[in-house]
């Protein structure tokens, strides 16, 4: 073949073009997998950021609920798929942190088979008291428990979950022992605490917040690293006497193993501008959810971080699901 003087000058033009057509992303839509059913936080989630997060991205998300097998059921077909930047996953914490530690047979490993994208949210919890208790705060709790071990009772979830694993934590740091009451679910665990057939719980802020203003329960401390504006006389844990490290309710954004960068940081830059838009910023608030911009390396880092903390104290204290 043989080229002109002018043909050789734009054939620079031409490959550069050419690898810019193959480079370009996204053009079709993007599936954002949720290891939770509709109506979860999780799911909240997605909802909120999907529409802004599509305008930026010039390509719509489309919300795809796999729930199942504490997230095990939407990871495994999660790991099916290219790494292409179209199908992505939008787990919590427990999927990413915990689950490593609770399930000796899991069919994923945090560390290689995940591109990890960007943190999105944080959910604060709450500790809470029953009235019938007559606990008006963390150090009655303390006190009452030091006096008569196993006497007073939390309730949680279920083994494993979060409810769970925050109050052994407060537990263990604090020397004292509660008697477990695992519930199939928040709402049982919840109602329990309101009819005063269990003791205290903790759990999300934006899932107790009704029965806190509606006077049903006593609030006893924030379980998050500051006081929020949404009940700003409440002391966080910490103030309130418990030096134990705080449950993490984070959500973050991952995809299949493999991603290329350039994917990962439009994505990640499309995360972000989502999280900066002022309509997001107040539905997360009325979901009582923080925003939580961050780079792929600092979500990795905090997972990371979480995972040993908790990761130690499962396996010290002998914690599996049934």
């Amino acid at each position: 073949m043989t080229f002109t003087r002018r043909g050789l000058a734009a054939l620079p033009v031409l490959v550069a073009g050419a690898a810019q057509a193959q480079t370009a992303f996204p053009t079709r839509s993007i599936r954002m997998v949720l290891p939770q059913p509709p109506g979860s936080a999780n799911d909240a989630v997605a909802r909120i950021i999907s529409e802004p997060m599509g305008r930026a991205l010039g390509q719509p998300i489309v919300v795809d609920n796999r729930p199942g097998a504490n997230g095990m059921v939407a990871i495994n077909f999660l790991k099916q798929q290219a790494p292409d930047g179209y199908t992505l996953l939008l787990p919590g914490v427990s999927q990413l942190s915990f689950n490593p530690h609770l399930y000796p047979n899991l069919s994923y490993d945090v560390m290689r088979d995940f591109t990890y994208v960007a943190p999105v949210t944080d959910a604060p919890f709450i500790l809470l008291a029953s009235k019938k208790s007559g606990i008006a705060s963390v150090a009655d709790m303390l006190a009452r428990a030091r006096a008569e071990p196993g006497k007073l009772t939390y309730a949680s979830a279920g083994i494993g979950n979060s409810t769970h694993l925050s109050m052994e934590m407060i537990a263990d740091r604090a020397g004292v022992t509660f008697t477990h009451v695992p519930y199939a679910g928040t709402g049982q665990a919840l109602t329990s605490i309101v009819s005063g057939e269990t003791d205290v719980m903790i759990l999300v802020l934006a899932v107790a917040l009704g029965q806190v203003r509606a006077n049903a329960v006593t609030p006893l401390a924030m379980v998050s690293g500051q006081r929020l504006p949404v009940l700003p006389d409440l002391p966080t844990q910490r103030e309130a006497g418990i030096d134990a490290p705080v449950m993490p309710g984070w959500f973050a954004l991952v995809g299949p193993a493999g991603m290329p960068d350039g994917i990962v940081n439009t994505l990640n830059a499309a995360v972000r501008t989502a999280l900066a838009d002022e309509t997001v910023v107040r539905r997360l608030g009325e979901n009582l959810l923080i925003p939580l911009p961050g780079s792929p390396t600092e979500l990795r880092t905090r997972m990371e971080q979480d995972s040993a903390v908790w990761g130690e104290f499962i396996r010290r204290r002998g914690l599996r699901p049934e």
